[in-house]
């Protein structure tokens, strides 16, 4: 592959899908051959594309279309499926968050891919920040020492503006759960920076959501991280109108630091023993979805890993073990 374009499609064409797209379409190694949506095509928006378009996997795949990779941005009830579907066919997957809505799922997708000899990439484009990048040498560098204490945050408005009649979120069966949705990237990045996490003490409520979705709306979970130290995830999309932020807060045995803003792309507070804070990058702003924002648009480094490890010029950033643990911890805290 290293003298060729890597052959992208997409599955599932609403926000997500469109961004995938548009990553794709604007990577000079990359070449998108067909979009993929059980709406018709003349709904999506979508009309600038004039690839194949087709209503769902089983009809790309009896296409015989050409392709390297499968990108799958549909409801999160879906991702399991599609990926084996995929797999199946022996093409690499790009699978956005979550990868499975249970770790029994994520675990059948692993085994698939290591039967037929295929990548799997778990879609965790907030590692990309420059708020995480930074945060992520500290920790490594031993600067901080001993990791204390460290506080997640979670704070957003997600009501019927976002959970509209007849969409997906808000299904058990296809969103799964706040934790899931919502805030799953920093779960994630709390994962990447200090491990995985046990004696898990979960309460959960739902104030306004009860007749908007099948789950809670809010919740305060307890842990101590198996390296050592002791956590928090504090979590609400009962904020009325607008997000208020995602933030972390880290004590540690040299120094302490607050990552803030609303997903947690702004540095708030940095005091180390012998340490200048650097001058970092700007962040990229959120995706906007009408009244909301997502997460930070890094989708173009997702695709450009993709392209690297295809043409061997890199290592997986997100593997698919890291995307099975972050649905293991957080099926593990609802379990609590």
């Amino acid at each position: 592959m290293t003298d060729r374009k890597i052959k992208f499609a997409v599955v599932g064409c609403g926000h997500i899908g469109k961004r995938h797209a548009e990553m794709i379409h604007r990577n000079g190694e990359s070449e998108l051959v067909a979009l993929i949506d059980v709406k018709p095509k003349s709904e999506l928006g979508i009309g600038q594309y004039t690839v194949p378009f087709f209503s769902s996997l089983e009809d790309f795949f009896n296409a015989d279309i050409d392709v390297d990779v499968i990108n799958i941005a549909t409801p999160n009830g879906f991702h399991a499926e599609q990926s084996l579907t995929a797999l199946e066919a022996r093409k690499h997957i790009v699978v956005e968050k979550p990868m499975a809505l249970n770790k029994q799922d994520a675990e059948k997708v692993i085994f698939k891919a290591l039967q037929v000899h295929k990548h799997v990439f778990a879609v965790m484009q907030n590692r990309y920040s420059p708020p995480s990048v930074w945060i992520k040498d500290l920790v490594e560098s031993g600067k901080l020492g001993k990791i204390y204490m460290m506080q997640l945050n979670c704070y957003w408005n997600r009501d019927n503006r976002y959970y509209k009649p007849g969409s997906w979120h808000g299904s058990k069966a296809l969103d799964g759960g706040t934790l899931f949705t919502q805030f799953s990237h920093f779960i994630d990045i709390m994962y990447w920076l200090f491990g995985d996490i046990d004696n898990i003490k979960g309460k959960f409520n739902d104030f306004n959501h009860k007749d908007l979705t099948d789950f809670e709306d809010s919740g305060f979970v307890s842990f101590d991280f198996v390296n050592g130290g002791m956590g928090c995830i504090n979590y609400s999309t009962s904020v009325w109108n607008q997000n208020l932020e995602s933030s972390m807060t880290i004590i540690a045995e040299n120094g302490s630091i607050k990552i803030g803003g609303q997903y947690m792309n702004e540095v708030e507070y940095c005091h180390i023993k012998d340490y200048t804070m650097p001058t970092l990058a700007p962040t990229n702003p959120g995706n906007d979805y009408g009244a909301y924002k997502g997460s930070a648009q890094n989708h173009h480094y997702v695709i450009e890993n993709v392209v690297d490890v295809l043409k061997g010029r890199a290592p997986i950033t997100t593997n698919a073990l890291e995307g099975l643990k972050v649905v293991d911890m957080i099926e593990r805290i609802y379990n609590s």
